[in-house]
């Protein structure tokens, strides 16, 4: 089966859904794709944005492993420099415990300098912050004592899983090589970038999965295209221009930039408005689709609306 995800990262600005709403549906709907076997639910993770984007995904993947038994629960991505280690290893832990073992990490090094100002955190040193979080994970997670900093430490309990996965994100070669050595996969739109990861995987005795190309960052599904482009386009233009400035000031190459109208919107391919057929056309082509239910503080009706009609419509068809 296709790898079928939805996506929270709960922005919710002035104009959109109050945000306890969006919150409530975003649960409900982890529950809905659970029972319908989506592969997994990918939580995202930001610190001191204006419209409220989710600064705790472990505790909002908890209260969707409460309600849900087989869907993955990505953690992607975490900016592993902003916290402190071992809390975030018993922190991983205890979520994997409660899901019954269906946690994944995807860890990143961070772009947005408020956030490292925010936590009085040194930008500059983030790439090694990131291995050293790898490192002690992997030793935190074995439950016995270990080495962290010059002293003896020990993280209990221990995780489900004998081995939860580690994946990293990134947008250059260096964070691609680090990926290659440390973890189990990478995470890009880049398919130059991907074969950097590949290649250092393999040298290190890896068995790297080969690159496959994403689909849209976000789709909607929907009879009507063009009437629903005005239900989504607000929310879609929100998430749009706020990832994409910060990319530009990071000077990160990323698949998000400003745009002023919902015709350059359309022309970056980064968000899809399609038919029932289509969306089915769009999983065959890609393998794999991630559903944004909520972007940009969309209203829940809106977005069950797109759901229940890709369970309905375009699922029964991509199941095989």
């Amino acid at each position: 089966m296709p790898s079928i995800q939805l996506r929270f990262d709960m922005r919710a600005p002035a104009f959109g859904a109050p945000r306890a709403d969006l919150y409530q549906a975003a649960i409900d709907m982890a529950e809905y794709a659970d029972q319908h076997g989506f592969f997994g639910i990918s939580i995202s993770e930001h610190h001191g944005v204006e419209d409220g984007y989710l600064p705790s995904s472990i505790t909002l993947a908890a209260a969707m492993a409460a309600r849900t038994r087989q869907i993955k629960l990505l953690l992607s991505a975490i900016v592993v420099p902003l916290h402190e280690t071992l809390h975030l290893a018993e922190q991983i832990a205890v979520l994997d415990i409660i899901s019954g073992g269906r946690a994944i990490l995807v860890a990143a090094g961070g772009y947005v300098p408020g956030e490292f100002e925010m936590f009085e955190r040194d930008i500059k040193k983030r790439a090694s912050a990131v291995e050293e979080t790898i490192r002690t994970l992997r030793a935190a997670w074995t439950g016995e004592p270990f080495e962290y900093r010059g002293r003896t430490v020990r993280v209990t309990p221990k995780p489900v899983q004998d081995y939860l996965p580690i994946l990293l994100g990134g947008s250059v070669p260096a964070a691609a090589k680090r990926a290659g050595r440390l973890a189990d996969g990478f995470i890009t739109h880049i398919p130059e970038l991907y074969q950097v990861y590949f290649e250092e995987a393999k040298a290190n005795g890896k068995n790297p999965l080969p690159f496959t190309q994403p689909s849209p960052g976000c789709v909607y599904v929907a009879e009507n295209p063009d009437e629903a482009w005005d239900w989504v386009a607000p929310h879609f233009m929100h998430e749009m221009n706020a990832y994409g400035k910060w990319s530009a000031a990071a000077g990160t190459d990323s698949m998000y930039t400003p745009v002023s109208s919902i015709e350059e919107l359309k022309a970056s391919g980064g968000y899809a408005v399609v038919t029932p057929d289509e969306c089915v056309e769009m999983v065959r082509k890609y393998r794999n689709l991630l559903l944004h239910p909520l972007v940009g503080g969309c209203p829940p009706e809106i977005g069950w609306r797109s759901l229940k009609l890709f369970v309905e419509k375009v699922l029964p068809k991509v199941s095989q």
